[in-house]
């Protein structure tokens, strides 16, 4: 079993993260620095988790950043936030599988701190799969879709 360092809570820190998410209107937020992370949920539990010593293995928190083998070619998330498939409830949605994208097209919107982020395609491609749902919380570095 690995030797884990132990990390105090910065109560301190918890604090002004719980405030932030009150002022924001966020439902989580996440903050790491020097190989350790705390994420801070409403309604949830506090969770800090630290880098493991060896370097074979990567830390719990760095999971989400990078997509699974499987999804080599996805776009992720470059924020926290609440994905949208379409600008409005009553138009189709941006892009669908099987559709060809041209650089910089709008793939998806995330909404972050009441403000819709558009995610473009960084080259062209076909959107293979699409592997979030409209109006689903999404995490930093979550594929969203494949785009071959």
């Amino acid at each position: 079993m690995a030797n884990t360092p132990t990390r105090e809570i910065d109560e301190d820190l918890v604090r002004q993260l719980t405030k932030l998410l009150e002022e924001t209107g966020l439902n989580e937020i996440e903050y790491g620095r020097d190989g350790w992370h705390i994420r801070v949920v409403k309604g949830g539990a506090t969770v800090v988790t630290s880098a493991s010593a060896g370097p074979a293995s990567p830390a719990p928190s760095t999971a989400a950043a990078s997509p699974p083998p499987d999804h080599a070619n996805a776009v992720t998330s470059p924020m926290v936030g609440v994905v949208f498939t379409s600008s409005d409830p009553d138009s189709p949605p941006f892009v669908k599988a099987g559709d060809d994208v041209t650089e910089g097209q709008t793939l998806l919107l995330i909404e972050a701190m009441k403000v819709f982020n558009p995610i473009t395609a960084t080259r062209a491609g076909k959107v293979t799969k699409i592997l979030i749902t409209n109006g689903a919380p999404v995490e930093f570095g979550e594929p969203l879709l494949i785009l071959d």
